[in-house]
């Protein structure tokens, strides 16, 4: 065990929770309207712990176990044979257990975004659930966990290169959010602006805070390779900032602070896949990419093709940590068959198991709360509780 390794990962792991709790749940809460504030903040509570759970129970395992090229097996079921003397390269196992389950923490929660104001409860955490478990879970493995995909799987001896998780968490969030919402179909009154930018701005600069640890703690060790991934994950996010405030700007005559943050995490998906792989200028020329190609995105699903991905995880997530995937390759950091084979088997992966489960999930409980209760708000429908008393 390397003491600097493991007091780095174990504030690493802080900083990925962060992420999420209460990272996320403020981005995405701040998005949109009043009455549904309190929903959002529970769907990704609830996530956090029930994935922590099944992280323990079967995932790790699942994850990274040696059960062979793509399924890592149930030996390491609950921790089964894991104390706190057992090393996973120069940090104690436990610890990059617990690493890696705010990864799978925060991979669900992404697919909140989609689903946002007209969802049922139970269909959050079954669908999270059950997700998490057979879709991300197995990725996992096959890209981290020494599976098919990794070194020495069907693309040789050099893998597919995805340092933190560019379609590991973004591409299959990202996919997983865009079916979701093709299924859920249009909110009922889907043109309002955020309630509140002031959480959408405080949760977006806690998530830029947290990615350190995601993508400068994927280094497993605490030396010049974390710090460059740190160094290149702020590069990446400050210049997409800019770069969407810019195309904004031009594009509608004012630059806003939802737009600019909104860059922010394009810039922050985009070096992900790429930022154990790649030095200060490629990490400058991503963000400049970042911030103008999810911004079209963004304008293509929400108003071209009429998908109603409420708070645009699939052009932010999903396109950004597809289009990092992709200048791996371009950098020459990774071979073009490993990046872009491995992008397409885990996107048809996910497309086959999301819709499955889909279908499965829905004919156990409702996938949408009726007309009534998404009108009166699910602060209220489902969970009995407002975020503002405006009586008082």
């Amino acid at each position: 065990m390397n003491g600097a390794d493991t007091a780095w990962i174990i504030v690493a792991t802080a900083l990925v929770l962060f992420m999420t709790l209460p990272g996320l749940a403020l981005f995405y809460g701040g998005l949109v309207r009043a009455r549904n504030v309190l929903s959002v903040f529970m769907h990704c509570y609830a996530i956090a712990c029930l994935m922590s759970v099944l992280w323990f129970a079967f995932g790790y395992s699942i994850a990274f176990g040696d059960g062979g090229a793509y399924w890592g097996g149930l030996g390491k079921a609950f921790l089964s044979g894991i104390d706190a003397d057992t090393l996973s390269g120069t940090l104690p196992e436990v610890l990059f257990f617990a690493f890696q389950m705010t990864f799978a923490i925060i991979t669900p929660a992404l697919i909140v975004g989609a689903y946002v104001e007209r969802i049922g409860f139970g269909f959050v955490l079954l669908f999270s659930a059950l997700w998490m478990l057979l879709c991300y879970a197995p990725v996992t493995h096959w890209i981290w966990g020494g599976g098919f995909l990794a070194d020495g799987g069907i693309f040789g001896e050099t893998g597919v290169k995805d340092f933190a998780g560019g379609i590991v968490v973004h591409e299959t969030a990202g996919l997983a959010a865009l079916l979701i919402a093709v299924f859920l179909g249009p909110r009922k009154d889907a043109k309002h602006p955020p309630h509140n930018p002031g959480y959408v701005f405080i949760g977006a600069a806690m998530l830029w805070v947290g990615w350190f640890g995601f993508n400068g703690g994927s280094q497993l060790a605490a030396d010049g390779g974390a710090a460059m991934a740190l160094t290149v994950t702020h590069i990446s996010a400050a210049t997409a900032s800019l770069t969407w405030a810019i195309w904004e700007k031009i594009k509608f005559g004012k630059a806003s602070l939802v737009g600019m943050v909104t860059g922010t995490i394009a810039g922050l998906a985009s070096i992900t896949p790429a930022s154990g792989f790649v030095g200060p200028i490629e990490a400058l020329i991503i963000g400049a990419v970042a911030g103008v190609l999810c911004q079209e995105a963004v304008n293509l699903i929400r108003n071209t093709l009429k998908i109603d991905d409420t708070l645009d995880v699939f052009a932010v997530h999903g396109v950004g940590g597809i289009f990092g995937t992709i200048m791996i390759a371009a950098f020459g950091a990774g071979s073009w068959a490993a990046q872009l084979g491995s992008l397409v088997i885990v996107g048809v992966f996910t497309t086959i198991v999301t819709v499955v489960l889909i279908f499965v999930v829905k004919a156990i409980t409702p996938l949408r709360v009726d007309a009534e209760a998404e009108h009166n708000g699910l602060d209220i429908s489902a969970h009995g509780e407002r975020a503002y008393d405006h009586s008082s």
